[in-house]
C-alpha cells in the first residue's frame, strides 16, 4: 500500500505500522484488523444506501461524498473529502489531484446526470451505463482511500434501481490483470473490455 500515496498531509501513515496503515483517529497499525474496520462500517453503508433509504432519484457528486464520510468518518479526519495529493498504484497515476474538483463536476453531469436514476430494461444498455460510471470514477479516484469499494456500491445502486440485484465481483477478484487492463483501456474511451467485466458481475 505504501506505493499508492505521495507525501503529504494525507500521505501519513499510522505510528508503528510499518507505512502499512493510513493515520487514523482509532490507532489501527495492523491492516488486517484496519480492513476489518472498514468492511464492517461498509457493510452499514449498503445497509443504508441499497435497503433503508434508497435513492430513486439522480445522484450528484455529493451524494458520492457523503457516502464516503458515512462510511470512513470513524476511521479517517479527510473522509467525504476530495483528495489533495497525488495517487498511483502498480506504476498507473489517477487523476492529478488538483484536476479532481473539475472532473468530479464533468463525472456529475456526463455519467450521473446521464445514468441515474437508472431505469434501464435492458441489460446491454446496463451493462453500458455501469461500466462507463465505473471507469469513469476509477480514473477520478477523488478520495484518498475507498474508491473501488463505493465505485462497487454505486455500481450496486445502478443495478438495484433498474430492478436487479447487486453485482456479483468474484470475477473481478478472480481476474485481476483482465480488470486493470479493463480500467487503463478506459483511458482512451475504450469501454468494451470493462463491458466484458460488467457482464460477468451481472452473470453472477
Amino acid at each position: 500500500m505504501s506505493d499508492r500515496y505521495s507525501t503529504g498531509i494525507e500521505g501519513e501513515f499510522e505510528p508503528g505500522s510499518d507505512g502499512k496503515v493510513l493515520r487514523n483517529k482509532l490507532g489501527i497499525t495492523d491492516p488486517v484488523e484496519m480492513d476489518e474496520a472498514e468492511l464492517v462500517l461498509l457493510e452499514k453503508l449498503y445497509e443504508v444506501v441499497l435497503v433503508e433509504a434508497l435513492p430513486d432519484r439522480q445522484l450528484k457528486a455529493a451524494d458520492l461524498k457523503t457516502w464516503h464520510r458515512r462510511w470512513l468518518a470513524n476511521i479517517y479526519d479527510w473522509a467525504g473529502q476530495e483528495r489533495s495529493v497525488n495517487l498511483a498504484k502498480g506504476g498507473f497515476h489517477f487523476a492529478a489531484a488538483a484536476q479532481v474538483p473539475r472532473l468530479l463536476a464533468t463525472f456529475e453531469r456526463d455519467c450521473l446526470a446521464r445514468f441515474t436514476p437508472c431505469h434501464l430494461a435492458d441489460t446491454d444498455e446496463l451493462v453500458e451505463a455501469i461500466a462507463i460510471t465505473h471507469v469513469e470514477f476509477i480514473l477520478i479516484h477523488p478520495f484518498r482511500e475507498g474508491n473501488g469499494r463505493l465505485s462497487r456500491l454505486l455500481a450496486d445502486l445502478m443495478a438495484v434501481q433498474s430492478g436487479r440485484d447487486p453485482l456479483d465481483y468474484s470475477a473481478w477478484d478472480a481476474h485481476k490483470p483482465a480488470y486493470i487492463r479493463a480500467i487503463h483501456a478506459g483511458v482512451g474511451g475504450d469501454y468494451t473490455p470493462m463491458k466484458e467485466m460488467v457482464t460477468l458481475a451481472c452473470a453472477g
